[in-house]
């Protein structure tokens, strides 16, 4: 059994985010048919983005390697 959910993200999938204030939380959905919701909360959310700017320096630092070979 696996203990992680892996969720594609594409340019097509639709993400929709909604605040939850009540809860001090960010609700982003993945998808339509079969949403995926990642609930995020408010102390999260500067993490999750750094999380993701640091991915996609990372892939700018690959394709930047990748060109000057």
């Amino acid at each position: 059994m696996r203990d992680i959910v892996h969720v594609h993200v594409t340019a097509d999938l639709p993400i929709r985010t909604q605040a939850l204030p009540f809860a001090d939380r960010v609700e982003i959905r993945f998808g339509k048919a079969f949403p995926v919701a990642l609930i995020v909360d408010r102390p999260a959310l500067a993490q999750l983005g750094a999380a993701i700017a640091t991915g996609q320096a990372a892939l700018d630092e690959a394709d930047q390697k990748g060109r000057a070979e």
